[in-house]
């Protein structure tokens, strides 16, 4: 059976496809039962549209495919730390369980900054897991903003 590496690499995976259309390298996917249910990556500047991080169209694709908005039972595997909008929407959603890389020092809301993920005031709270795959993760992120600044620059 697939471990948390397993669907790390699929996370950067989608990362890497997000790098390559010129999006911030963040992918996710979501498994339910050892399935993949819905993969995505970012999409803001392609779609404009502040809210187009990857867990987001993750959740709603899940929520679409499974005919419900509770992911109860689900793992959302990302490669950066969730923002406070995603951290939310992984409350909000039931989601049981995060596995994500690399801390977000600038933006992360579920260690880094904020707790939103296991947030004892919240109604849901989610078991969480970090640094799968961690160093791939990070060097992905620094190599494109390496990139963009020679290119502003």
């Amino acid at each position: 059976m697939p471990n948390d590496d397993y669907y790390m690499e699929l996370a950067l995976a989608e990362a890497r496809k997000a790098y390559a259309i010129g999006e911030v390298p963040i992918g996710a996917v979501l498994v339910m039962d050892g399935e993949v249910i819905a993969a995505a990556h970012n999409m803001r500047e392609t779609w404009h549209d502040a809210t187009a991080h990857a867990e987001i169209i993750v959740i709603r694709e899940a929520c679409r495919k499974l005919g419900r908005w509770r992911l109860t039972g689900a793992t959302l595997y990302v490669t950066i730390e969730p923002c406070p909008m995603c951290a939310g929407a992984l409350v909000m959603s039931r989601i049981d369980r995060l596995v994500y890389g690399s801390p977000d020092y600038k933006a992360g809301a579920v260690e880094s900054i904020f707790n939103v993920a296991r947030n004892d005031a919240l109604n849901h709270r989610a078991e969480v897991l970090a640094g799968v795959k961690a160093d791939e993760c990070a060097a992905l992120m620094k190599q494109f903003f390496r990139e963009r600044r020679s290119k502003e620059g």
